[in-house]
């Protein structure tokens, strides 16, 4: 999935809300900042691999801020099924 994919689909932004759709089952794909630190993303990739939702890592925070339409970078952002 690509960023221009990711500007037309319904999402939701943020760590805590992502793992909220991570646990209820609802998240078909993560996207995390490539530039984020891993003490804060390490338990989100953790969870993705226990749950098997696929993972882009290719891109910086600040780009998946921007892809998201908001002022400021985004660690983690995961599409809804």
């Amino acid at each position: 999935m690509s960023l221009d994919d990711l500007k037309k689909v319904t999402k939701v932004i943020g760590l805590k809300q992502v793992t909220k759709v991570i646990n209820r089952d609802q998240a078909a794909w993560v996207f995390l900042g490539a530039d984020a630190d891993d003490k804060v993303v390490g338990a989100l990739k953790s969870l993705c691999e226990e749950k098997r939702i696929a993972m882009e890592t290719a891109y910086t925070m600040a780009e998946l801020g921007k892809a998201c339409n908001i002022s400021v970078g985004a660690a983690a952002v995961a599409v809804l099924k």
